[in-house]
């Protein structure tokens, strides 16, 4: 018997068992020093060792190049929306934005505070049920830089590989939601951002990885806190940062390495949406309005024929142990959410009862 239920929140997210049961310990006592980890200063030793670790572990699992930065820094990706315009968009400059939900939708409204936006590509005539293409991508001419969201958490799309700007042009990717999923080449980008609620630790903290001439590339003039080169000449301890975030993330780092790394995730990942994937094209109750070639592996979100039903099914499983079924209310339905450290085992059990609460509900 376990106290513990099957967590299908969108984030914050379920995290690995072992992670928690490490953590358990390490909040009373940490590496054997009589202080919990809540409790160390990060200017000690021992959140040093803390932070070097974390580092290394996630530039191994990356392949992180020397030319680029890892920062942990506070205010999730929904600060990043700020700072990287405020960082890398001069008002006479233009940045191109990738529209595929309401997360790319927040960062360009954002970005218009500082300078011109151009959405080069916008998925909304479609209500974001596909990626756009590359033919229908139209880039302006001299873009500072094009963003993107790798993974739409609301609607349940994905990028199945990274868009090509213009040569010369720094990709930057909103990563909040399938980073550390697969394999990535940090080489394409000039800068990844991601909170770590869902696949790498704790609300509170987020990571960014930034190459070295962008982060010196912000003007002097905008607040201290805001400048990427002030974390990267503190080591992400400009100000006391959100130490047992970036604890548990090391944690977490550790956790993909000992299974495999980022290629291991991903097959993983391939096996666990395939079964409920597979599940919803054949069922007769549900569906996925999601075009194949756009699915997410992270967020699969699904309808029912009706509301009344949807409700029905998200009353009856919570009931049954499946939790943070609901979809987000800008979208409705259900979503799935099963990051690095659901388990796959939580995944069949889901399409089981969605087999028998369909064939109840038709008798």
């Amino acid at each position: 018997m376990t106290d513990r239920i099957y967590n299908f929140s969108a984030g914050p997210a379920v995290l690995p068992e072992s992670v928690l049961k490490q953590a358990q310990k390490d909040i009373w006592n940490l590496a054997g020093s009589g202080i919990g980890v809540l409790e160390h200063s990060h200017r000690g030793k021992v959140f040093e060792k803390v932070l070097d670790q974390a580092e290394r572990d996630c530039r191994d699992l990356a392949m992180i190049p020397d030319n680029y930065k890892v920062l942990f820094l506070q205010g999730g990706a929904s600060q990043q929306f700020a700072m990287i315009p405020m960082n890398l968009l001069p008002k006479d400059r233009t940045a191109d934005y990738l529209v595929t939900g309401v997360w790319s939708e927040k960062a360009v409204k954002e970005a218009k505070v500082y300078g011109t936006v151009h959405e080069a590509a916008s998925g909304k005539s479609c209500n974001f049920t596909r990626i756009p293409t590359a033919a229908e991508t139209k880039y302006s001419a001299k873009p500072t830089y094009a963003h993107f969201t790798t993974n739409n958490t609301i609607y349940g799309s994905q990028w199945t590989t990274e868009p090509t700007p213009p040569a010369g042009v720094p990709l930057i990717a909103d990563a909040s939601s399938d980073i550390f999923s697969r394999p990535i080449d940090i080489k394409r980008y000039g800068l990844i951002y991601a909170g770590a609620q869902k696949n790498l630790g704790p609300s509170g903290v987020a990571l960014v990885i930034i190459r070295n001439d962008l982060a010196e590339a912000g003007p002097k003039e905008i607040p201290t806190i805001f400048q990427y080169r002030t974390f990267v000449a503190e080591r992400s301890l400009y100000n006391t940062p959100n130490t047992f975030g970036i604890y548990a993330m090391g944690l977490v780092f550790k956790w993909i390495k000992e299974r495999g790394g980022l290629q291991a995730m991903a097959e993983q990942n391939q096996r666990k949406a395939k079964v409920l994937y597979d599940h919803l094209d054949q069922s007769k109750m549900f569906r996925c309005n999601i075009e194949p070639g756009s699915r997410s592996l992270m967020n699969v979100c699904f309808r029912g024929p009706d509301e009344e039903m949807e409700n029905r099914f998200i009353a009856e499983a919570t009931k049954r142990g499946f939790d943070g079924l609901k979809g987000h209310r800008s979208a409705g339905g259900m979503r799935a959410s099963i990051y690095n450290a659901f388990p796959v085992e939580g995944v069949e059990a889901l399409v089981a009862f969605m087999r028998e609460f369909e064939k109840g509900a038709g008798s």
